[in-house]
């Protein structure tokens, strides 16, 4: 159940996701979908990207919603501007972890990938590059993990997961690194049977991200409005105003949101914006 809306305060800042919130099936964002963010955004109230995914792969979403400032990307790692390549906020996962990282994984054959401010690297060509190079405009760097942590700063890790070996295998990992590394599930509506494991730093969420980010701005996190659909964002909705959850998410996301709207596909972020921005 929907927490209850109280005393709700003008909304400053409005927060979206972007897969399962803005982008559906298609990898598209609708036209009803960009004029709402474009009316909000014509109405005073600036609007910020959260997302797991990399600036690199946020390029043409900013530019078609014409966005402006620091967005929230990693899940919550790194708080930066790529139009000014300006980061104001960034937490890698701590070298030694990495390593370890590493070794478990190849211990184990798990396919692991990581991601830099501005790489993505693989060790090898699988059926989750295919993904990332075509559908989220990602090339790989394929590298040697020997080392990797001496040679970049890594904020990132990901299991895609999709067979039940592969989940079976996240699981250990996720046991074996549990209290030491943080783990958030996104899906993509174009993959509904893949799963992207997020593997973070233990101080890193969405949440802790947006309220450095509306301290930044200067606005308070009561007069933010956030929307998305994934458990990852079950953090920002525990102190902005207005908490909007979309209609595929599932209950744990629902119960935390101050009110549901629809689906992706029928143009959920443009419903919640007619209600409550404009």
């Amino acid at each position: 159940m929907c927490l209850q809306l109280m005393n709700i305060s003008p909304v400053k800042l409005l927060v979206i996701d972007i897969d399962g919130t803005i982008l559906g099936k298609s990898g598209t964002i609708s036209p009803e979908n960009q004029d709402a963010l474009r009316r909000v955004r014509q109405s005073g109230i600036q609007v910020r990207l959260a997302t797991g995914r990399i600036p690199q792969a946020c390029q043409r979403i900013i530019h078609q919603l014409e966005l402006e400032g620091p967005h929230i990307f990693f899940d919550g790692a790194v708080i930066s501007d790529p139009r000014q390549n300006n980061s104001i906020y960034m937490q890698s996962i701590a070298p030694h972890l990495v390593e370890e990282a590493i070794d478990f994984c190849h211990d184990k054959r798990i396919d692991l990938d990581f991601f830099s401010i501005d790489q993505y690297f693989t060790e090898e060509d699988n059926w989750a590059t295919q993904i990332r190079r075509y559908f989220f405009k990602l090339a790989p760097t394929i590298a040697d993990f020997d080392g990797l942590s001496q040679r970049q700063v890594i904020l990132k890790g990901t299991l895609a997961v999709a067979s039940p070996r592969e989940r079976q295998l996240a699981q250990e990992f996720r046991h074996h690194f549990q209290g030491r590394l943080s783990f958030s599930r996104t899906i993509t509506p174009a993959y509904p049977e893949v799963d992207f494991i997020n593997v973070l730093d233990t101080r890193v969420s969405k949440g802790q991200a947006l309220n450095t980010l509306a301290a930044h701005l200067g606005v308070p996190i009561t007069q933010v409005a956030a929307i998305g659909d994934g458990s990852n964002d079950i953090s920002m909705f525990r102190d902005v105003g207005i908490a909007i959850a979309m209609g595929e998410a599932n209950a744990e996301v629902k119960a935390a949101a101050h009110w549901v709207t629809s689906g992706v596909d029928e143009n959920g972020v443009s419903a919640a914006i007619d209600r409550f921005l404009t």
